[in-house]
């Protein structure tokens, strides 16, 4: 089964995270995402980020704003996926401009709100990851 390698950005902004919902007709249709999408060939993963979230969600962010939080293989039945997940900060304003800019809908959640969503099976990793880190520092 062929991976596919999916850039995936933990948008922040104080204690509130940029989630999305799937479009219906999608793999994993109708669940709620981190923004992000597949790094193409020649792109690193941040390159990717900054390509996908300003097409996906109109989010403008830079490389500066990222940093490694972590990667995770998964199988579905129909799909073997890489999650490559980074922490973008991201600052107040552009935070402002975000919306979803392929016609799907786009949230700020307060973090300890997460669990209040379904998301793929694959980021429950993430949603645990997102919890510890915030947790921490509040």
């Amino acid at each position: 089964m062929k991976q596919v390698h999916v850039a995936v950005a933990v948008a922040v902004v104080n204690e509130d995270i940029l989630i999305a919902r799937r479009p219906d007709d999608k793999h994993q249709g109708g669940l709620w995402e981190f923004p992000g999408g597949k790094v193409e060939a020649g792109e690193t993963t941040a390159e990717a980020l900054v390509r996908e979230l300003d097409e996906e969600v109109a989010l403008p962010v830079t490389t500066e704003h990222m940093s490694p939080l972590m990667e995770i293989p998964f199988n579905y039945p129909d799909k073997s996926v890489l999650l490559e997940v980074l922490w973008v900060d991201v600052p107040m304003n552009n935070a402002l401009l975000a919306h979803g800019a392929e016609g799907q809908e786009v949230r700020w959640v307060h973090y300890s709100k997460l669990a209040d969503f379904q998301f793929p099976e694959a980021n429950g990793p993430i949603l645990d990851a997102v919890t510890a880190k915030l947790s921490e520092l509040s």
